[in-house]
């Protein structure tokens, strides 16, 4: 049984991962259509910043976050003197980091979903009399979601695990930041911790395993409704 501290980890573990892919998808959903649709030749360079995280040491990417979004950062301190908004070393900050190291992996299967979509088809909804816009929610969306599912989940395991820039932008705060790989390098420091760690090793890949579980089985019910 999961003691009440365990079940602290797992339920702000899933809440950094959970708000992290929710806030990057509309985002995601657009950088990934310019890219799959764009005709301008330094898309390549969007391109490159998109992937950055991907090649980045994590723990560069929570400094840079730090820099940027810290209480006296570049943006931060007018975020907190004029907003009240605080990202480091709290709950967001986890969320924020884990969401633009799981970035890149959401894009990428979105990017391609788009480009395998035949544009004559996006083309004969418009001449059938259908708005751009309605036209991208009743057609083309429907038809990338199985790529949309895929980033999503891609995104979510990558925030679930994501280490290096959490600690380095969040720190490791009990109850406030400390997420499951945080806990587990928690209890690995100390004497006596192993079991502590083991059983949120074991929480870790139940959590990732049932999310691409449920995800296979939502993309085949996509499949199905399709043909």
């Amino acid at each position: 049984m999961l003691d009440a501290a365990q079940i602290e980890v797992l339920q702000l573990s899933l809440k950094v991962a959970g708000t992290a892919v929710v806030f990057s998808l509309p985002l995601a959903l657009i950088v990934a259509w310019f890219l799959a649709r764009s005709r301008w030749r330094g898309k390549m360079i969007v391109d490159a910043i998109v992937h950055l995280p991907l090649v980045l040491p994590p723990v560069v990417t929570g400094y840079l976050l730090l820099v940027l979004l810290g209480r006296r950062g570049l943006m931060g301190g007018w975020l907190y003197e004029h907003l009240g908004l605080s990202f480091a070393f709290h709950w967001t900050g986890a969320a924020l980091a884990g969401g633009i190291m799981g970035f890149p992996l959401m894009v990428r299967p979105i990017r391609l979903s788009l480009e395998a979509i035949d544009e004559r088809v996006e083309a004969a909804a418009t001449t059938l009399g259908a708005r751009p816009i309605m036209v991208w929610i009743t057609v083309t969306l429907p038809l990338a979601l199985p790529g949309i599912i895929a980033g999503l989940v891609l995104a979510f395991a990558r925030a679930l695990g994501e280490f290096g820039a959490t600690i380095t932008f969040a720190s490791n705060i009990p109850g406030e930041t400390r997420t499951l790989p945080l806990a587990i390098y928690t209890f690995i420091q100390v004497p006596g911790g192993e079991p502590q760690a083991a059983q949120l090793i074991v929480i870790s890949i139940v959590v990732s395993l049932a999310a691409l579980f449920f995800s296979e089985l939502i993309a085949r019910r996509v499949k199905r409704l399709q043909t």
